[in-house]
C-alpha cells in the first residue's frame, strides 16, 4: 500500500514509519515544517508538505494513497476544545475524500476518554460516548464506515512509552518530580493507568490499516493498568527523590494543568483487539521501561 501518514515526524510516527516500510508499504508523511520534513525523509518516507489545519494542503496526498493513518493532534492542552475541533475538521475532510473507495483510515483517540465517561470502570472497545472534543472525532470516524470507508479508531493508552518518547506523559511526570523534588500520587494512588510500548502500538496501527473491519474501535494497551502509586514510586526511586501522597486539592498545584488527569482511574481491556487482529505486545512493559536510563539521562 501507499500509506499517507499525518503526525509522521512525531513520537508515534517515528515507530509507525519503519513498521510500515519493513512490511513492504510505501509511506508518505505530512510535514508542516522543514524540521518535520527532514525527520520524515531521514526515516525513509516520502515527504508531503502541508498542515492538517488546512485540508487543501494535504487532500491530494490522501487521494493518491491506498490508506491513511492519522496521528497528528495538538497535545499542548492550551485549548482542548479548539484542538478537538481542528481534528474533527481534518478527519471530516479525509472522510469526504475517501468516501466510497473502501480504503482504510485509521484515526487516533485515547483510553482516558473512557475514564471521563465512567471513572474506575473497566473500559472495553465497544464502549462509546455521546460527545466531547476527541469523542466527536472518534464517532465521526466510525460513522465513515457507512460511507464506504474502512475506518477504525485507535484508542491509545495514556502512557505510550519507549526510548522514542520525549514529550509524553512519562517525561512530563519525570520533569515535574525532578522540579518539585518529590514524585507524587493522589490519595492512595490506587487509580490505574494503562501503558503500551511505542513499537507495539506501531504494529497495531499497521495491522489496523491492513485488516481492521470498517467501524472498528481498537485498544492499544499492554495491560489493564498499573497503579499510579507504583508509577510514582518507580520515578521517585530512579530520580533519588521521595515519593509522597498529595490530596486532590494539591494535585492542581503540583501537576499543573495535568492535575485532574492524574486522578483518573483508567483500567482498560484490549482482549477484543487482540482477538480481532492477532496482536500481542512483545516489547518491554511500562514499569520495566521506566527503569531504563533513556528516561533519566538528563537527570
Amino acid at each position: 500500500m501507499r500509506v499517507f501518514v499525518t503526525g509522521a515526524s512525531g513520537h508515534i510516527g517515528s515507530a509507525v514509519i519503519p513498521e510500515l516500510l519493513s512490511a513492504g508499504h510505501q509511506v508518505v508523511g505530512l510535514a508542516r515544517s522543514d524540521a518535520a520534513a527532514a525527520a520524515i525523509a531521514e526515516r525513509g518516507a516520502e515527504v508531503h508538505r502541508g498542515d492538517t489545519t488546512d485540508p487543501g494542503s494535504f487532500l491530494d496526498g490522501v487521494a493518491a494513497s491506498d490508506g491513511v493513518i492519522h496521528l497528528a493532534y495538538d497535545h499542548s492542552f492550551s485549548d482542548m476544545a479548539a484542538a478537538g475541533a481542528a481534528d474533527l475538521h481534518a478527519v471530516r475532510a479525509m472522510g469526504e475524500e475517501l468516501a466510497g473507495t473502501g480504503k482504510p483510515l485509521v484515526a487516533t483517540t485515547g483510553t482516558l476518554l473512557l475514564a471521563m465517561r465512567a471513572n474506575g470502570q473497566l473500559g472495553f472497545e465497544h464502549d462509546t460516548l455521546p460527545s466531547g472534543p476527541r469523542v466527536d472525532v472518534e464517532n465521526a470516524v466510525v460513522a465513515l464506515a457507512e460511507q464506504g470507508v474502512r475506518s477504525s479508531v485507535m484508542r491509545l493508552a495514556p502512557l505510550v512509552h519507549s526510548d522514542l518518547d520525549h514529550h509524553g506523559f512519562g517525561p512530563r511526570m519525570i520533569a515535574i518530580a525532578r522540579e518539585k523534588g518529590v514524585s507524587a500520587y493522589v490519595g492512595d494512588g490506587a487509580n490505574r493507568w494503562p501503558g503500551v510500548n511505542t513499537r507495539d502500538a506501531a504494529r497495531l496501527y499497521r495491522l489496523a490499516l491492513e485488516s481492521a473491519p470498517a467501524g472498528t474501535r481498537l485498544h492499544a494497551v499492554e495491560d489493564e493498568g498499573v497503579p499510579f502509586r507504583r508509577i510514582a514510586e518507580t520515578i521517585g526511586r530512579r530520580l533519588g527523590v521521595p515519593t509522597a501522597s498529595i490530596s486532590a486539592e494539591e494535585a492542581g498545584e503540583h501537576f499543573g494543568f495535568l492535575g485532574g488527569l492524574m486522578q483518573l482511574d483508567n483500567p482498560t481491556s484490549a482482549e477484543a483487539t487482540r482477538a480481532l487482529l492477532g496482536w500481542k505486545p512483545e516489547h518491554v512493559g511500562l514499569i520495566a521501561d521506566l527503569e531504563e536510563e533513556h528516561y533519566f539521562a538528563g537527570a
